[in-house]
């Protein structure tokens, strides 16, 4: 296997197993609707706009979104991070997701998404790791004791990616 495949696979597990879940326990910590974004909405006509907001602030609403789902369910969100691919090869799922470093770019958080419309992997969808701005609306669903949060009805809103 080459490193490049080994490094692509350890990130994507990553991002499956610890980014994006969280566990059911965990979220029925209080929260109040996240720091600021409401504010970079109203500006920018969705309900959170992740892309209005510093590192540090993005990284700790993503979190608040995975740790408290039911405060976001149906709102229209936009994102901006690095296109990230993983498929289990076990059930033959795909899963896409924005990735959003925070402000060290030591850790990750993960927001998959669900495009609107028939597309396929990899002829659709721009190269790994390249910069994307998704919108669409919020949802969670559960796997197991994990929820993970997605946009549905989703679309990249970059118009000059390398597909």
């Amino acid at each position: 296997m080459s490193m490049k495949k080994c490094a692509l696979i350890s990130v994507l597990a990553a991002l499956c197993f610890c980014s994006c879940g969280v566990q059911e326990n965990d979220a029925s910590t209080e929260s109040s609707t996240a720091p600021n974004a409401q504010a970079a909405a109203s500006i920018s006509g969705y309900d959170v706009d992740l892309t209005e907001l510093n590192s540090q602030m993005v990284y700790a609403q993503v979190y608040d979104m995975v740790a408290n789902p039911d405060n976001y369910m149906g709102q229209k969100v936009r994102v901006r991070g690095n296109f990230s691919y993983f498929k289990d090869e076990q059930s033959g799922n795909e899963y896409f997701a924005v990735l959003i470093s925070d402000a060290t770019a030591c850790c990750a958080q993960g927001i998959e998404f669900v495009l609107d419309g028939d597309y396929k992997y990899p002829d659709d969808y721009p190269s790994l790791d390249t910069m994307i701005t998704v919108s669409g609306e919020f949802n969670y669903y559960k796997e197991g004791v994990n929820t993970y949060c997605q946009l549905l009805n989703a679309k990249i809103e970059d118009d000059k990616l390398s597909w």
